[in-house]
């Protein structure tokens, strides 16, 4: 059972084709900033040819719906519903801060994925050691003050971290500074539970997660 998995909430461009759950195919980039509209639909091809299945072969697509880039989600949202409508298959919406924070592995303490907005912005989320979410989704700026409620072992991740490290000094945050995007690869998971609970979208109606614009006083 194969479905499709795209991630273009970020910089990474990232494509990945999952068998029962499992990635067995993925290509990406994010060197070049957002190539989504070049380099999408290429990865697409180039990830079926790979496997050597054809279009018909898929079960459903799945997409990141954010939040992140408003061009970027919009490039990944309206193939899937192409792809999903053609081929007459479910849509599924995976969060971008849960596979973004299904990256980390680790034993204790809580996740912070966090993705960058602007100046001291960030939407960001919370999970706990086993990748549950424990706090939704929010744009939010940083501040010293940000997270210090917490005790525990806090572990950040995503293209938020150099700035965020400026101001987030306590002796309880780890910075994971290798996991910097979202990746279709972590969605393969969370896109397999999500077709077995028959949890897919309305293609016809479904839109990206965009959060408000942050304000600010004058």
């Amino acid at each position: 059972m194969y479905i499709l998995n795209i991630e273009t909430a970020t910089k990474n461009c990232s494509v990945a084709l999952a068998k029962d759950g499992t990635t067995i195919v993925c290509k990406e980039i994010a060197e070049q900033g957002y190539s989504h509209a070049e380099k999408l639909h290429v990865f697409i091809e180039e990830i079926i040819k790979e496997a050597g299945i054809s279009m018909s072969d898929l079960a459903a697509i799945a997409v990141s719906q954010g939040p992140g880039s408003y061009t970027g989600l919009r490039i990944g949202v309206s193939t899937a519903k192409g792809f999903c409508y053609a081929l007459g298959i479910p849509l599924i919406a995976v969060d971008t801060l849960a596979s973004l924070a299904n990256q980390a592995v680790v034993e204790d303490g809580l996740i912070i994925p966090m993705i960058d907005a602007r100046r001291m912005e960030v939407y960001s989320a919370i999970f706990n050691s086993k990748n549950e979410m424990i706090r939704e989704v929010q744009a939010e700026v940083l501040t010293e003050d940000s997270f210090s409620n917490f005790s525990e072992t806090i572990y950040f991740v995503g293209d938020s971290n150099e700035k965020a490290k400026t101001v987030l000094t306590k002796s309880n945050f780890v910075f994971l500074d290798q996991f910097i995007f979202p990746s279709a690869k972590q969605m393969s998971a969370l896109s397999f539970r999500k077709f077995q609970q028959n949890n897919f979208e309305d293609v016809a109606y479904f839109e990206p997660y965009y959060l408000k614009d942050f304000m600010f006083a004058k």
